[in-house]
């Protein structure tokens, strides 16, 4: 017969072949976990669930499924607390069980580990009865007990009662019970949760505010902010201290932004966030961008770049050396039309070097560093030593200066493709930007070999967009029969599922207007012409603009004439 620790040993084995086989848990995670367990008496669950590595609905499922064990969710707990006067909380919370249904000979308990001998013993002893036992997720047990048998005193620290509860002031003075409340569990169960939820969600930012008298708590989910339920307001301070000692920021200083940024796992995959605070008058602002490589695609069809825009896109690209630039607002997914570019150029025989502000995409084979203004790693530093390292191509996150555009400029004059950024509205006002900076007219005939500016519009769900009939009056409007006669007209709108979450939008994709420098262009550059007469060349000469880029999107049944209009504006 097995002994109680061998026994243990060979159904933490099962598991880690389970989880591995269905591919929630790599090798590489399953070594890290397996040197954690080393003198520890932790079962191996518990260290991968803590760790992050597979949520504890996987785990939940998994127990179920190999060992044939019962699940249950928290929509089957009861309403009323069992076994009253018998066991308490403490206990319960401490072998992480709930009573959840009591007959004359049997006793049926909510469970995380279905191997506790502890608890079946424990529980035998007291009821007397026979033990019969289902899977549930630890978090959700916790919460159930909180909520049965603690009447609602889910944190006995923060409870009704507790003086720092009352007074916010107090706690936020107080460092040291800042950090003692962010190491809690139910503070970093909460923060753990919130990004699970906000990864599910495909959000690409995660906002917490607070506000007199209320928390806020907002997704950004295909550029959309949307409310979510939010912390209590007592567990705040907490939890942007538990924010910012993962991002390994100074929890005591509250009074100037800060920004960091940290690598959590959800669902076994590697996920980095920036963290980024600000100072309000009702206490500070976290806001949290989610940076999950896998759920971002730098295929042009993928980001909406195809079609005649995407062939001129692929013109500029295919020369070897000159200057190009997008332009657009923060947000409008430049960085990551930039990072398509070079996945399109990107070769063995290829040199790259890219200086970002931070590195938000982590490529193989790319030289790429991230500037650091406070030892004097500057855009315009960075760019001078890429000179010497004979680079083929050179990404630069953004021209922020006059220094940086010169030097920019100069490498694409001796040999290299340059590709970077700028904040303009429209391709045309990029080019006089640059000569406002001070950049010579006839440098920047000769290097600049396009621009580009774009937006992002929600993209319809394909499972549930419906037809919509086109009305005359839109027709007319719009000019519509300038792409397709009016009875091929055809317009889509959002119904919802539960693919797109019920929001009728799934992703989001460009509207992209490209502007190639001819010697035209070049004309009116070194004329110093406005950037309305540039556009107007620009357009006789192929330039599809934005936003008709965006109306023939919307007739396809891509995006809605609702959100092409949102993002642009009529020529």
């Amino acid at each position: 017969m097995l002994s109680a620790k061998s026994q243990e040993t060979s159904w933490d084995e099962r598991i880690e072949t389970a989880l591995v086989r269905q591919g929630k848990l790599d090798n590489t995670d399953l070594e890290r976990v397996r040197r954690l367990r080393h003198g520890s008496d932790q079962r191996f669950a518990a260290i991968v669930t803590k760790l992050g590595l597979v949520s504890e609905r996987d785990m939940a499922a998994a127990l179920s499924a190999e060992f044939g064990v019962a699940s249950v969710s928290e929509s089957e707990f009861p309403d009323k607390p069992l076994l009253l006067g018998k066991v308490s909380s403490r206990f319960l919370k401490s072998v992480q069980a709930l009573p959840l249904e009591e007959t004359d000979d049997r006793l049926l308990v909510a469970v995380a580990d279905p191997f506790n001998r502890y608890l079946v013993d424990s529980l035998r002893l007291i009821t007397g009865k026979q033990i019969e036992r289902a899977i549930a997720e630890p978090s959700a047990i916790e919460n159930a007990i909180e909520r049965l048998y603690e009447s609602g005193k889910s944190e006995p620290r923060m409870a009704e009662g507790d003086p720092a509860a009352a007074n916010d002031d107090s706690i936020e003075t107080d460092v040291e019970r800042l950090k003692d409340l962010a190491s809690e569990a139910p503070v970093i169960r909460w923060v753990n949760r919130l990004v699970g939820q906000a990864v599910d969600s495909r959000a690409s930012d995660i906002h917490v505010e607070r506000f007199e008298g209320r928390v806020s708590l907002r997704l950004r989910i295909d550029g959309i902010l949307e409310p979510v339920d939010p912390p209590p307001p007592q567990l705040f301070a907490a939890i942007v201290s538990r924010l910012k000692i993962m991002a390994n920021l100074n929890i005591a200083e509250r009074r100037l932004p800060q920004d960091g940024r940290f690598q959590i796992s959800v669902r076994g995959k590697a996920i980095d966030l920036r963290v980024s605070t600000i100072p309000t008058i009702h206490g500070e602002g976290v806001v949290l961008r989610i940076l999950d490589r896998d759920s971002v695609s730098f295929d042009f069809e993928e980001l909406g770049i195809f079609g005649k825009t995407g062939q001129r896109l692929e013109e500029i690209l295919a020369r070897p050396h000159g200057m190009f630039l997008v332009t657009g607002p923060t947000g409008s997914g430049k960085t990551t039309s930039l990072y398509a570019a070079l996945s399109r150029v990107m070769s063995p025989e290829r040199k790259i070097c890219t200086v970002e502000d931070p590195v938000e995409y982590q490529f193989d084979g790319i030289n790429q560093v991230q500037i650091k203004p406070a030892i004097g790693l500057t855009f315009s530093n960075v760019l001078r030593s890429f000179l010497r390292q004979d680079p083929d191509i050179i990404l630069v996150g953004e021209i922020r200066d006059a220094e940086t555009a010169k030097i920019a400029v100069h490498a694409a004059l001796t040999g290299h493709l340059v590709l970077s950024t700028l904040h303009t509205n429209d391709a045309a006002s990029g080019i006089t930007r640059l000569l406002d900076m001070g950049i010579e007219d006839f440098l920047l005939s000769s290097t600049l070999s396009g621009m580009a500016s774009q937006r992002l519009v929600r993209r319809l769900c394909m499972t549930c967009r419906v037809e919509r009939p086109v009305l005359p009056e839109l027709i007319e409007q719009l000019n519509l029969t300038r792409f397709l006669p009016a009875e091929r007209l055809r317009l889509y709108g959002p119904k919802g599922c539960e693919r797109c979450g019920g929001s009728g939008f799934h992703g989001r994709m460009s509207l992209m207007e490209v502007l190639v420098v001819s010697d035209s262009i070049r004309t009116l550059i070194l004329k110093h012409s406005e950037a309305r007469e540039i556009h107007r060349q620009a357009t006789a000469e192929g330039m599809r603009s934005m936003y008709e880029d965006g109306l023939r999107k919307a007739l396809v049944g891509l995006t809605t004439i609702e959100e092409v209009l949102r993002v642009t504006k009529s020529d």
